[in-house]
């Protein structure tokens, strides 16, 4: 059975490029009508099924500009059934040598600012019928070692924990759930992978032999809004391609090949 989102109003923040794209042209795929938000605007238009999301700029770390965000969506459309909180990120810093003011600034974006995103929108939708459906867009950082990004690890963490409060205060008007995010092939992938030797090297480490394309997170945030997914609130939701290859079966291996080979009786 397909996704139908036809309809249904849908914000998607950080939708301008790479992950968010993807998930927006999902859910235009979907019937969905899509609004992206960024601080800025993205090099071309979020299209797909020869339709276009609309933008619409917000820096979501400020309450007062994500309050307005939310009005302006429902002035435009009377409506916000859906929110994807993917707006997020981190370069990478060492914990040590990081800034207070770096640390600060991580957590920010991507643990204070889902809050307020859902916070806003689920005051629309508790009030609207329907209710509505919020996702987040995690990270499997905040579900292993994160050295380099700790303080994104430690905010993704936080933010599934999150999920899993709101969803219980919430209920039974508004689902939350979250979607735990493993590599992810994006336009920007090489400015941490390297060249596409590198890339195809990080691929290989996927038990599924590929990182996701942005549409695969966005196939899954659909789901999780859609009816399809009408019981399901408070999960986190692993889309890593099997996770990680552990580090001692490399280990174990690297100077017995037959090491890594299946037992037989």
């Amino acid at each position: 059975m397909a996704v139908d989102l036809s309809g249904a109003v849908v914000l998607v923040t950080g939708g301008v490029r790479g992950v968010g794209a993807g998930i927006g042209r999902v859910f235009l795929d979907a019937g969905a009508t899509v609004v992206t938000c960024a601080r800025h605007p993205g090099d071309a238009p979020v299209e797909s099924s020869g339709r276009t999301a609309e933008f619409l700029p917000c820096d979501v770390r400020d309450g007062e500009a994500v309050a307005a965000l939310i009005h302006a969506v429902v002035e435009r459309h009377g409506r916000l059934d859906h929110v994807v909180n993917n707006a997020g990120g981190s370069p990478f810093a060492p914990a040590a040598t990081a800034s207070p003011n770096f640390h600060r600034k991580i957590v920010e974006l991507n643990l204070l600012a889902p809050l307020l995103v859902s916070q806003a929108a689920n005051a629309v939708m508790q009030e609207q019928p329907g209710g509505g459906s919020i996702v987040m867009i995690s990270s499997v950082s905040g579900h292993r070692p994160s050295p380099g990004t700790a303080a994104y690890g430690a905010a993704k963490a936080g933010l599934d924990s999150l999920v899993g409060s709101l969803a219980v205060e919430w209920a039974p008007r508004v689902r939350v759930n979250s979607v735990v995010v493993g590599l992810v092939h994006t336009e920007r992938s090489h400015l941490h992978y390297g060249d596409e030797t590198g890339l195809a090297a990080v691929a290989a480490t996927v038990p599924l032999r590929r990182m996701a394309a942005p549409e695969d997170v966005g196939r899954v945030a659909a789901f999780l809004a859609s009816p399809l997914a009408g019981y399901v609130s408070g999960a986190t939701l692993p889309v890593h391609g099997g996770g990680e290859r552990p580090a001692f079966l490399a280990a174990a291996t690297a100077d017995n090949p037959e090491a890594a080979a299946p037992q037989r009786k």
